[in-house]
């Protein structure tokens, strides 16, 4: 036992994490395992980064309001209730360590994010599991597993690890049937890539209430997952709470320059949502042929379902890919060990897969 404890409430945090199994193989490796952005950044972004190397001996704006202002002109909502964070992955931190009294709820999917409980657990609060209807969440589920002790509820939207994504009458009906006093937020990270006319990624509901958040991230469409950068929506109260309990400069100079040019370069956005429109039906299809079931997503990544047998499964192509250098996620963390989900790639990376699945599928395991 160590000399210094940690908090009880945190025992088995590292046993839960998902592991990557199997090293890759030495040269080329395609990570289709975190769902990055399958064209990296807009090369406005990179140039902007560049630009602003010199002058990192100066601290970032405390209130960053170059890409506030930003955000807020691309989405039409005030500047003033926008938070940044380091990725959206830190404001979800935030949220629970400044809403969650030791001991209080915290309602997640099935399927969800596994942050979303960690992050509870960290703040000593409580996370309680609503069932999925399949690998979809599930409104009257969530609902039914609201008490007092309830405080905040967190909805991925599209969902990651599943892909799947609720309507916007569905997500209006959650919020309505939850009482004022619990805080619902909307993980909308993937909301770029849905092409659904019934979506909504949360703002309206943002404007329209004052215990809704509305999350997003730069790590996804916009490519640049290695610059840590994430952003909240927020009723004014909730926007100041935020404030008092992240960093003054929590988000680096390089950082807000890059993001800052990644919204305004629209036509990399709009080559980025039509590449994932493109090769997403097309990954599918071809592990259809194969004989597997992919799921039907919303995002740029998928769940892909695998046979039963051994030697043929889920646990057993990883391996397999990582040897050829291509790397996709497990699933067993989830409670779906059947399935890897992969993201979509550039175009070589996703022939590459296709026919490394299919060489797996026909017994050349090697």
């Amino acid at each position: 036992m160590p000399s210094v404890a940690p908090k009880a409430s945190i025992a088995g945090l590292i046993a839960s994490k998902p592991a990557i199994t199997g090293a890759p193989a030495a040269g080329r490796v395609v990570r289709l395992h975190l769902n990055e952005g399958a064209l990296g950044p807009s090369p406005q972004a990179m140039e902007a980064m560049r630009a602003v190397a010199e002058r990192i001996d100066r601290y970032p704006g405390i209130d960053a309001s170059g890409l506030a202002m930003a955000l807020a002109g691309k989405h039409g909502i005030d500047p003033e209730r926008i938070v940044l964070g380091c990725g959206s992955d830190e404001l979800i931190q935030f949220l629970c360590l400044a809403y969650v009294e030791p001991g209080e709820e915290v309602i997640h999917t099935q399927y969800g994010f596994l942050l979303f409980p960690m992050a509870a657990r960290i703040a000593g609060g409580v996370p309680v599991s609503a069932p999925d209807d399949g690998f979809t969440a599930s409104v009257d589920a969530i609902l039914e597993r609201v008490t007092p002790r309830t405080k905040l509820v967190f909805l991925a939207n599209p969902n990651n690890p599943t892909g799947t994504c609720l309507p916007a009458a569905e997500v209006r009906r959650l919020r309505a049937g939850l009482p004022d006093r619990v805080l619902l937020v909307i993980d909308a990270a993937y909301a770029e890539y849905v092409q659904r006319a019934d979506y909504t990624a949360g703002i309206e509901l943002v404007e329209a209430t004052d215990n809704t958040v509305m999350l997003r991230t730069f790590s996804k469409a916009f490519g640049m997952a290695g610059l840590r950068l994430g952003w909240a929506y927020c009723p004014r109260p909730v926007a100041d709470t935020l404030y008092s309990v992240r960093p003054p400069y929590g988000v680096n100079a390089p950082s807000l320059a890059a993001g800052v040019a990644a919204i305004g370069d629209q036509a990399f956005q709009d080559a980025t949502v039509a590449h994932n429109g493109r090769w997403m039906p097309w990954l599918q299809e071809r592990f259809r042929a194969l004989g597997l079931e992919p799921m039907p997503t919303a995002a740029n990544f998928m769940m892909l379902r695998f046979p039963a047998e051994p030697g043929r499964n889920a646990e057993a192509v990883r391996p397999l890919l990582a040897g050829r250098g291509i790397l996709v996620r497990e699933m067993a963390g989830y409670g779906a060990p059947e399935y890897i989900r992969l993201s979509v790639g550039r175009e070589d990376e996703n022939r590459l897969v296709v026919d490394a699945v299919g060489d797996f599928l026909n017994g050349a395991n090697a």
